[in-house]
């Protein structure tokens, strides 16, 4: 008798393990099936330089994100920086440093069938100036910063921001290309 019923309960035990192991189951491919799938992008930016309607310089920097499908989504940042640390002597034996170079910060949000870019892109360098002992102690930074918020079509080149630059017949153009990656 004692038996009989250590075997059924052993039975009934398999049971209710076997009946929990498969609601997890149940429930895990559940979440899976309703989490959205991410989508990666490559953001490919050229920034223009023109003299007097005439391309002088091109650069061009790349970057992959994702973002989630089917819900608002904050989306991955991602950031390029590259230049140098200058230093600047604003008095004698005290140094400061600048960041001069390219930095350019990106954000992709998507909301249905829409997608939006958030960016922010500065570009800066030390003029040339005359006199080298000035130009170290007290550089003259030239910058130029473009931030905004868009609404981008994959595949399709757009002009961000374009400026005109106050000192020179110079022109910047910041474009961006959106390509969704397979």
């Amino acid at each position: 008798m004692a038996r009989k019923r250590s075997a059924l309960l052993l039975g009934v035990f398999s049971l209710m393990i076997c009946c929990a192991a498969q609601t997890m189951l149940a429930q895990d491919k559940e979440k899976q099936d309703s989490t959205p799938a991410a989508t990666g992008y490559r953001l490919d930016y050229s920034v223009n330089e023109l003299e007097d309607g005439k391309k002088i310089n091109t650069r061009q920097y790349s970057m992959n994100l994702s973002v989630l499908s089917d819900r608002v989504w904050d989306g991955d940042t991602n950031a390029i920086k590259i230049g140098a640390r200058v230093p600047v002597e604003p008095k004698n034996g005290e140094f400061q440093y600048l960041d001069i170079g390219t930095n350019i910060w990106s954000r992709l949000r998507q909301q249905k069938d829409t997608l939006t870019l958030e960016f922010r892109a500065e570009l800066s360098n030390i003029a040339a100036t005359g006199d080298q002992q000035a130009q170290q102690a007290r550089p003259v930074v030239r910058q130029v910063q473009i931030n905004g918020s868009t609404v981008v079509l994959p595949g399709k080149p757009m002009a961000l921001g374009v400026v005109d630059d106050p000192t020179s017949r110079h022109q910047f153009q910041l474009e961006v290309t959106v390509t969704k990656l397979r």
